[in-house]
């Protein structure tokens, strides 16, 4: 029961500092981001490099799609051109994992420290600096907090059933990663969660691979909120992120041991690993939905759209 407190306590910790670093990233970008989101998706490619480059700047898939979802329930943007910008956000949203996977949780009271001292300032710019650094502190001191859970759990009896259970019936871990990731309403709290658990090799690579593939389907929740009401162009963009990441993780789960094989590849580091299968994931996925976006609208459309055509 400790246990659990102590997850859900970091978990919630974690989610405040994405909340406040993301506040002092669009305080000093927003404006940016709303003229990039609305004047440089004519095309599908400019699309998808805007919305990775939004995402990638204010650490937030579901906060460039719910934008998103905004402009086309009035009219700013096009259902068409919302497309590229959801396959840009699944690009992005893979920077802040490879950010946190390096080894800088030793920074974190520093950064508080700056942070708070930067707040005092009167300056715009400065006081938004001071909320970045506050925010990324939480997450770091929330990331040190998931290492010692997890190193903990490995005595515990109802968590080393789980692990087996994932390892005897390896979909299990994929449901976990959406049912949490729907919750928390973050992938990257659950991958985050998942490289914890690699670090103190208490699951293997391939279990992560499938819990962060998980998290990219369950953090689609978010966006499915945000078109409610929201008219019917907007409720196919967020069908449009639904499916995206239900076909692509699909069409992956056959080869989520080889893609487990390349991450091992590219580092020895667990964590750094799983950072790694998630951008090669959401790299390929993207660029190889790219060329067909036009198909890949009319389907949309055949299961979705109430209009007659």
């Amino acid at each position: 029961m400790v246990t659990l407190g102590s997850l859900i306590l970091l978990v919630g910790s974690f989610i405040v500092g994405m909340i406040i670093l993301r506040e002092g990233l669009f305080r000093i970008a927003g404006d940016s981001m709303n003229h990039w989101l609305q004047h440089y998706t004519k095309t599908s490619v400019r699309g998808l490099i805007t919305g990775t480059i939004c995402t990638g700047l204010l650490q937030s898939s579901s906060i460039v799609t719910v934008m998103t979802i905004g402009f086309v329930s009035t009219g700013i943007l096009s259902f068409y051109q919302s497309i590229g910008i959801i396959l840009g956000t699944n690009i992005g949203t893979t920077l802040t994992l490879e950010f946190l996977s390096f080894s800088v949780k030793q920074l974190s009271v520093p950064l508080l420290i700056i942070g708070i001292c930067l707040t005092l300032f009167k300056e715009k710019n400065l006081i938004s600096s001071g909320i970045i650094c506050i925010g990324l502190a939480i997450i770091l001191l929330s990331m040190t907090g998931f290492e010692s859970l997890s190193a903990s759990l490995s005595n515990s009896k109802w968590f080393l059933s789980m692990i087996n259970s994932m390892k005897l019936y390896p979909l299990l871990a994929l449901f976990i990663g959406i049912i949490f990731s729907s919750i928390v309403q973050s992938s990257t709290a659950t991958t985050v969660l998942a490289m914890s658990l690699l670090s103190t090799q208490n699951i293997g690579i391939n279990e992560g691979i499938l819990i962060m593939l998980g998290a990219n389907i369950g953090t689609c929740i978010t966006g499915m909120i945000a078109s409610i009401g929201s008219g019917e162009d907007a409720r196919l963009t967020a069908w449009v992120h639904v499916w995206l990441n239900i076909i692509s993780v699909g069409a992956c789960l056959p080869f989520t041991s080889y893609l487990g094989s390349i991450s091992q590849q590219l580092s020895s580091d667990p964590a750094i690993q799983l950072a790694h299968a998630s951008v090669l994931f959401n790299v390929v996925t993207s660029l190889i939905v790219l060329p067909f976006i036009k198909p890949f609208q009319s389907f949309i459309l055949f299961l979705h759209s109430n209009k007659i055509s």
